[in-house]
């Protein structure tokens, strides 16, 4: 199990590849889902899970100034291997003002 952190504005790309069997639960916060055309999500708050696995999210993003934590479980074990250097890649934020 992971935690990930994502400062106010902060966007995190969603690997489709490492993230297909992980289940989200958002413990603090919120966290808005970046849809494949690059069109806004929805605004999932605390205690929302979520599978990624065929959505078409391509990042989640903290739409608010307070620090967002998602929860990450995979019930692989060579997933959780994998996950010591962690399940995204970070994205510099963009600036934007959602």
């Amino acid at each position: 199990m992971q935690t990930l952190t994502l400062r106010g504005g902060a966007r995190v790309a969603v690997v489709e590849a490492e993230w297909y069997d992980a289940f989200c639960v958002v413990t603090r916060g919120r966290v808005q889902l970046e849809l494949r055309d690059g069109e806004p999500g929805p605004v999932l708050g605390r205690d929302a899970g979520f599978w990624l696995r065929g959505t078409g999210v391509r990042a989640l993003r903290n739409p608010g100034r307070r620090t967002a934590r998602v929860r990450v479980v995979t019930p692989r074990a060579d997933t959780a291997t994998r996950q010591s250097t962690g399940p995204v890649r970070q994205l510099p934020n963009d600036g934007g003002t959602t």
